[in-house]
Parts: C-alpha cells; sequence; structure tokens
C-alpha cells in the first residue's frame, strides 16, 4: 500500500523526488516558452523585411520611418532572449537536448539580429529610391533578390516553427538563383554610364550586397536547425562563412 493510501505521510525521497519532478516539469515550461519567444522574433524580423521590400519597391519613407522602429524592439528582444538562456544554463544542468536548444537559441537570435541589421540598410536607401529606379536591369534584379532571400529566410522560419529537420536540411543547402543574380548584378553595374554611373553603382552593391547576405544568414539558420533538430555537430561545419 503506497503512503497516500495508507494516508501516511510522504517519505523524505519521496518529497525529494517530488520537488525535483516538479523543478524539471517548471524547466520545461520555460525552455518551451523560450522556442516561442525565439518564433516571435523572427516573426518580427519577418516583418521588417517586408517593409524593407516595400521601400525597396516604392521608396516610401514612413514605412522606413517604421522599419528604422521595429528595429529597437527586434534589439531588445535578442538581448533579453540571451540573457534569460545564460539564466537557463546558471539555474540547471541541462540534459543533452535541452542544452542544444538553449546554446542554439542564442546563436538563432544572433543571427535573426544580423538579418533585420541587413535589411536597414536595404531601408536606408529610400531617399536613393528615384536614383536606383534609373537602371531598370539594375532595380528589377535588386527586387528579384529581395524577394528570394525572404523566401529563404522563411523558409528557415517554417523549419523552426515545424521542427522539421528536412526543411532544415532544405534551408542549408543554400541559393545558387541568388548567387547567380548577385554576379549579374555586378555584371549590370559594369555596364552602367553616364553622370549618375558611379552613384547608381555604390547604392545598388550596397543593396545587393546586403539582400545576399540575408540570404547567407538564412542558410546559417538552417544549418543551426539541423544540429539541433539531429544533434550531429556536422552541421556545425556550415556556419562558418
Amino acid at each position: 500500500m503506497s503512503a497516500a493510501a495508507s494516508g501516511a505521510s510522504p517519505t523524505p525521497v519521496a518529497r525529494a523526488e517530488s520537488r525535483v519532478t516538479e523543478a524539471r516539469t517548471a524547466y520545461r515550461q520555460e525552455l518551451e516558452q523560450l522556442r516561442l519567444q525565439v518564433e516571435l522574433m523572427g516573426v518580427r524580423v519577418d516583418q521588417n523585411l517586408e517593409r524593407m521590400r516595400t521601400v525597396l519597391a516604392s521608396g516610401d519613407p514612413r514605412e522606413a520611418e517604421r522599419a528604422l522602429g521595429a528595429d529597437d524592439e527586434i534589439d531588445a528582444m535578442q538581448v533579453s532572449l540571451t540573457e534569460r538562456c545564460y539564466d537557463l544554463l546558471a539555474r540547471e544542468q541541462p540534459v543533452a537536448s535541452d542544452l542544444r536548444l538553449i546554446v542554439s537559441v542564442v546563436r538563432i537570435t544572433a543571427e535573426l539580429e544580423r538579418v533585420g541589421d541587413l535589411a536597414l540598410r536595404v531601408v536606408k536607401l529610400a531617399p536613393d529610391h528615384p536614383l536606383l529606379r534609373r537602371s531598370p536591369e539594375i532595380f528589377d534584379l535588386l527586387e528579384t533578390l529581395a524577394d528570394l532571400a525572404v523566401e529563404h529566410y522563411r523558409q528557415a522560419l517554417r523549419a523552426f516553427a515545424t521542427q522539421s529537420a528536412e526543411v532544415a536540411r532544405e534551408v542549408a543547402g543554400g541559393s545558387p538563383e541568388v548567387t547567380h543574380l548577385t554576379d549579374r548584378l555586378v555584371g549590370e553595374v559594369h555596364r552602367l554610364g553616364g553622370e549618375d554611373a558611379v552613384a547608381v553603382a555604390v547604392k545598388a552593391m550596397a543593396a545587393g550586397q546586403a539582400l545576399s547576405r540575408i540570404d547567407d544568414h538564412a542558410t546559417v539558420l538552417g544549418a543551426r536547425l539541423r544540429y539541433l533538430f539531429t544533434g550531429d555537430p556536422d552541421h556545425l561545419a556550415a556556419e562558418v562563412r
């Protein structure tokens, strides 16, 4: 007969085991909250990427201001989540899978923050929108690059949200088309002529490089997620870029 059934008080060992179980359950709940907050940060970055595309297409200064303001929230989330990871590491000795999550969150949030910063590089070109529109070929390439980079990033978000190792593998494979379009952009820049050629070239390359780097960071996120989902450290080598 158990202590509960007999009316007897739980033994010290039983009380200790109960406390450990309760602490472990609470810790797991905190880890789930951490994962959800990372997902929310990813959505905030995605929203700014959409603002970036709007600014690139229209030069809308109001949308540019909204993007600049939203980036402050993204930065604050990255700091808060990093501090929370350190606190979780200090309070418990997590098992291997939990440790992978916490350490990965530190890296993932850094990547998300960097994507946000790169989006702002494009946003800050809003005053130069008329200048970029003077070369239709270059402008079309920049818009296509933006579409591809944003879609690649969103694929990384889907991998995280669905915990899909298969989607993460696809993301980690990179975007050959982005590399091809970046090379084409360089070629178009070299062909520029006229008195505005230098100014257009500088702004176009600034935007193109930022968009290409956003795509690169999406690839890094895919590699980190493969490690998080599988525990295979070989995937970490793809993060070195």
